[in-house]
């Protein structure tokens, strides 16, 4: 699978001037990690659940979580774990070759290797598992569970724990509770693959709800929540892990942005109408603002529960050309020894050691998710991956 490989190979070479990279479920996990993008949450109860996982993989769609936990009743659990055993059954049978990369979210530690025994051969489509209200206590249980099941299935399994509980939220308990989480993650480190945020449970301790032109950002108290996550756990000095964007609720709101952009973009000339209220459908304020602010505060992919949400997070993590061109000029070999140097676009300067984290990630970013020419833009990469 690749970002971007549901369109046409003409376009992605018209877009791009690196185009991302293929990868697999067996890919180095710093590579998979960055690959995330937009993790689409599905309910596991959900009847036609191996078709639409279909459906959103000829979307775009490259990871999956397939959910046992909020999203649905404490009755429907039961219910929830069969129809997974009968979906993956199906998926299995139909031979496909790209499908996203599959994760469960579980709500015990008990239910990991349970799953695993009773999925069998069709494991081999489960990339791992989501494990909830992680801390140090709650959390070691359900690395332990995955390590068995990794031993009962014959393959590498991931985890990608919440963060999300009350302790990490309240001030007097936030330090020693995410240095707990880091001894657990740091423990299991080879098969963490990302961190993700459960912003809600944050907003739902103090009777909060963001509106829909307000971000996570905007709430001081989860943005703090933020800061302290990505100050422990998100370092560039090799002890850091993935984190990923906190949901986005909303969506098919009225929507004003862009929309000078797209009577501009060169991939809208001669298509139809209705093309471009499907861009402006999906081109929503808060969530634009929101990916854009998840990147700067040094988170990469995100949570959906939305398939509209996927694109817009897809096309804000394509590399910009200058960007790209910025990283390379700053890990030339010759610059080993550091130094400040123009950039290409003669707009900034660029501090070599400084600059050097960032550059890496760039770069890694670039490969999974690819480097856009020079005179493609967000708008553009949006109209060209939304189905017609």
């Amino acid at each position: 699978m690749r970002h971007f490989g549901h369109i046409a190979p003409e376009v992605r070479q018209r877009l791009f001037h690196q185009e991302p990279a293929a990868f697999t479920p067996d890919s180095p996990s710093r590579l998979l990690s960055a690959a995330l993008g937009a993790t689409l949450y599905s309910p596991a109860t959900r009847p036609r659940l191996a078709d639409d996982i279909i459906k959103q993989t000829e979307r775009g769609v490259v990871s999956m979580v397939l959910c046992l936990e909020d999203s649905i009743g404490d009755e429907d659990v039961a219910d929830g774990e069969e129809n997974l055993v009968r979906q993956f059954a199906d998926l299995a049978g139909r031979g496909l070759a790209d499908l996203p990369l599959l994760f469960i979210r579980v709500r015990a530690p008990e239910q990991i290797p349970d799953l695993v025994r009773r999925l069998g051969p069709d494991a081999r489509l489960l990339s791992g598992f989501v494990m909830p209200k992680f801390t140090e206590e709650r959390g070691i249980p359900f690395l332990e569970a995955l390590q068995t099941a990794e031993v009962q299935s014959g393959r590498r399994l991931f985890a990608m724990p919440v963060l999300e509980s009350p302790e990490l939220l309240y001030r007097e308990s936030r330090v020693e509770t995410l240095e707990g989480v880091f001894r657990a993650v740091d423990k299991y480190r080879e098969r963490v693959l990302a961190l993700r945020l459960g912003v809600t449970d944050f907003c739902s301790s103090y009777g909060l709800r963001r509106a829909p032109d307000m971000t996570a950002y905007d709430v001081q108290i989860v943005a703090s929540v933020i800061a302290d996550v990505v100050n422990m756990l998100g370092r560039a000095d090799g002890t850091g892990f993935t984190v990923t964007g906190p949901v986005w609720e909303y969506f098919r709101v009225q929507e004003r942005m862009f929309k000078p952009q797209l009577r501009r973009s060169p991939f809208l000339e001669g298509q139809a109408e209705e093309l471009r209220e499907a861009l402006l459908e999906h081109a929503m304020d808060g969530l634009l603002r929101e990916i854009t602010l998840d990147q700067a505060n040094g988170l990469l992919g995100k949570t959906c529960i939305h398939p509209s949400h996927v694109l817009p997070v897809h096309a804000l993590s394509v590399v910009s050309h200058e960007e790209f061109s910025d990283a390379q000029d700053i890990l030339r070999p010759e610059r080993g020894g550091g130094g400040v140097l123009r950039s290409a676009y003669t707009n900034k300067m660029n501090e070599v050691k400084p600059h050097r984290a960032w550059a890496e990630r760039t770069l890694l970013r670039a490969e999974v998710f690819g480097v856009a020419n020079e005179d493609v833009g967000f708008v553009d990469l949006l109209a060209a991956g939304i189905p017609t």
